[in-house]
């Protein structure tokens, strides 16, 4: 290992199979960067979307947490806030976000094992007990019943007395990439797309702090996609979402400065830089030339990162630690606002207390130690980061033409589920024959003892879950309950937005899969095609 093979110096390439240069200079550099960079703060907002960046303030430090019951992970999260952590990041379980309470048939063998169950308001009340939500920035990864959790959140913020207008986070919200990559789908795109729209009016004027939808390139990037496609994606699913919005009568500048993205902090440090910067200016442009913005607001690209679940290994996974660092530098150096890092026991089990305190030990080590945000777009002018920015930009927007040539990105999901596999199929098969190493899964292999002191699941959380969920209905109003669910699946046949009803409901103490039972029984479910 000491020098390269001549296969691995084949692989001198970006994730997309462009080559990478030996040397860049002078020749490199994009006709008209001055224009093109701009000032930080100011359109295209290719160095940031505030003038100051870090200097002014830190990207917020979330670490995604959630296990088990809703009681176990509040106890999580109120040791991440005296760890120093200034965001909170949910991770659901797979029964709550596919819409079962935890009692359902399909539900028992997954209940609490990647994320907490939420089923009802007592849980969502249990999550943030003694945890001041007009305090606190909460980010919640769900889609599918997003719009329940928020109202769940909500109606949480009413008993602390807390008014929606002074709630900050986001909600991911972002139901196409399920359909491209994750799968965690429950109605048909055309329902699934109005509840995203519901909710960019609802909050519009009652929650107004609130970041409606987290456009989401990181799924994609974890199921295979190269740098290129995560932007290209990840944009055409915003114009969708944007179109919707506009379809249903909304201004672009009413709504656009609510909207959010989310995207991978992958290995390749250069190259996710370049990522970041070309997809900020990238977004400035379609939001201006496209979709007719005026407000800056509306141009700005506004980002939370995670570093790279899938590059984890449950070989030597003390490596993962390094790993993370660098995937950390990148989303910092490239201009995020939030961010979580990767524990390093992560490919192996739910984080222990220990792994997640050097998760975030790592962000604050960047923060007050690096100097990495001590200047804002510090890579800036560097002949390969604007050379790597401005080929991004140009192929990504090559691949959105392709998806609008389809019929835009609903039409086009068939077509970004084939190009992921096809990159997911390029990189497995360069760690396969060497030409692509991973340290200590296919080079410097060692006996590691991979599995030690991790974090145990309590057994019978799905079993103590189920019996709570009985409990709760049979103390609530039953009728108040079946009034808020009649009235929400009448409102699903007819054009009302549906995010009224649905706070109505958790608030008469309908369940969350009570909730979805009955948008089931007005939109259908989601059959996905199966292509080859």
């Amino acid at each position: 290992m000491s020098e390269r093979s001549e296969e691995r110096k084949a692989l001198f390439q970006t994730s997309w199979g462009a080559p990478v240069k030996r040397v860049y200079g002078t020749d490199d550099l994009p006709e008209g960067l001055p224009e093109r960079l701009g000032e930080p703060g100011k359109p295209p907002f290719t160095r940031g979307v505030h003038p100051t960046m870090y200097r002014g303030r830190l990207w917020t430090m979330r670490q995604y947490a959630g296990f088990g019951s809703a009681a176990e992970t509040n106890k999580r999260y109120r040791y991440l806030l005296d760890q120093g952590q200034t965001g909170l990041s949910v991770a659901f379980d797979l029964p709550t976000q596919m819409g079962y309470d935890p009692d359902a048939a399909l539900a028992r063998i997954e209940v609490g094992k990647v994320g907490v169950s939420i089923a009802g308001l007592e849980d969502m009340a249990d999550l943030f007990d003694a945890i001041p939500l007009d305090r606190v920035s909460t980010s919640m990864t769900i889609n599918a019943t997003a719009s329940i959790l928020l109202a769940l959140y909500i109606a949480v913020a009413r008993r602390q007395g807390v008014a929606s207008d002074r709630l900050s986070g986001t909600v991911q919200n972002d139901i196409l990439k399920e359909y491209i990559a994750r799968g965690t789908y429950i109605f048909p795109p055309a329902p699934s797309m109005r509840l995203v729209t519901d909710m960019f009016a609802y909050c519009r004027a009652l929650v107004p702090r609130w970041n409606t939808i987290s456009i989401s390139g990181y799924h994609m990037r974890e199921a295979g996609s190269t740098a290129v496609q995560e932007v290209a994606f990840t944009l055409a699913n915003a114009i969708a979402y944007v179109e919707a919005a506009r379809a249903a009568g909304l201004e672009v500048d009413s709504f656009a400065p609510q909207l959010s993205f989310f995207f991978n902090a992958h290995n390749n440090l250069l190259e996710e830089v370049a990522k970041f910067r070309a997809a900020r200016r990238l977004w400035a442009r379609i939001m201006r030339e496209r979709c007719g913005a005026r407000d800056p607001r509306s141009m700005m690209l506004r980002f939370h990162a995670q570093t790279a679940g899938s590059m984890l290994t449950a070989q030597q996974p003390e490596n993962n630690v390094v790993r993370v660092t660098v995937q950390a530098l990148a989303a910092v150096l490239g201009g995020c606002q939030s961010l979580h890092t990767n524990s390093m026991d992560e490919a192996l089990a739910l984080p222990s207390e220990r792994s997640v305190r050097i998760a975030l030990r790592t962000q604050q080590i960047l923060a007050y130690e690096s100097g990495a945000g001590d200047t804002v777009d510090p890579l800036g002018g560097s002949f390969a980061v604007e050379r790597l920015t401005a080929d991004i930009e140009a192929e990504a927007e090559a691949y959105i033409r392709t998806i609008d040539d389809l019929g835009g990105a609903v039409a086009a999901i068939p077509f970004m589920q084939r190009e992921i596999q096809d990159a997911a199929y390029t990189w497995q098969r360069q760690v396969e024959d060497k030409t692509r190493v991973v340290v200590g899964v296919n080079e410097l292999v060692s006996d590691d003892g991979a599995g030690e002191g991790l974090f145990q699941l309590d057994a019978g959380i799905a079993q103590a879950l189920a019996e709570r969920i009985e409990r709760f209905r049979r103390s609530r109003d039953g009728a108040r309950a079946s009034r808020a669910l009649d009235a929400l699946e009448s409102a699903a046949r007819g054009r009302d937005n549906l995010m009224p009803r649905i706070v109505d409901a958790v608030e008469a103490s309908a369940t969350l899969g009570e909730i979805c039972d009955r948008l089931r029984a007005v939109f259908g479910v989601h059959q996905p095609s199966v292509t080859f």
